[in-house]
């Protein structure tokens, strides 16, 4: 599951991180469920539609807010050694997106919805092809969170749950 969202920073951002963002009937966050799209790979291929670039697994470089990096196990010793329940070996996790992602994203004029989920659709990640009507919703959705996100000179963060 990843839910996307905005927050006034980061401290905000990582508040109640076991909490799914885009729960029903929660008001604690502006956010957006966008089930299986990561922010890397699919998403990122999104942007790279958006920008007319070729796709590369550098365009959208999170940063990883939780579990906190610095927590993190160092080695495969530290990794086994870890419970069971740990959020670093079950999660969830909190990134932050990239400024500008948040604003390619912003800046997809509604002309350009219709093209984009049907190409976006076409990419072999999503294992089988998605309902276009879902995706121009979900990209719609994502845009408007973003040009939130952009008025209010926040960031947009990724919730994500395995």
């Amino acid at each position: 599951m990843y839910d996307y969202y905005r927050a006034a920073d980061r401290q905000a951002a990582m508040a109640e991180p076991d909490r799914g963002r885009a729960e029903s009937g929660s008001t604690a966050f502006d956010a957006v469920d966008a089930k299986g799209i990561d922010p890397v790979v699919i998403l990122g291929q999104l942007v790279a539609l958006i920008r007319d670039v070729p796709y590369d697994l550098d365009l959208v470089r999170t940063i990883t807010l939780y579990p906190p990096p610095e927590g993190g196990p160092k080695s495969l010793d530290e990794w086994e050694a870890l419970p069971e329940d740990s959020p670093y070996k079950e999660g969830p996790g909190i990134e932050e997106l990239p400024a500008d992602v948040r604003d390619s994203l912003a800046g997809v004029p509604d002309a350009r919805l219709a093209d984009l989920a049907e190409r976006w659709g076409r990419i072999e990640e999503f294992f089988g092809r998605p309902d276009e009507g879902y995706l121009t919703t979900l990209m719609g959705e994502l845009r408007e969170l973003a040009q939130r996100a952009q008025a209010e000179d926040q960031m947009i963060y990724c919730w994500t749950c395995v």
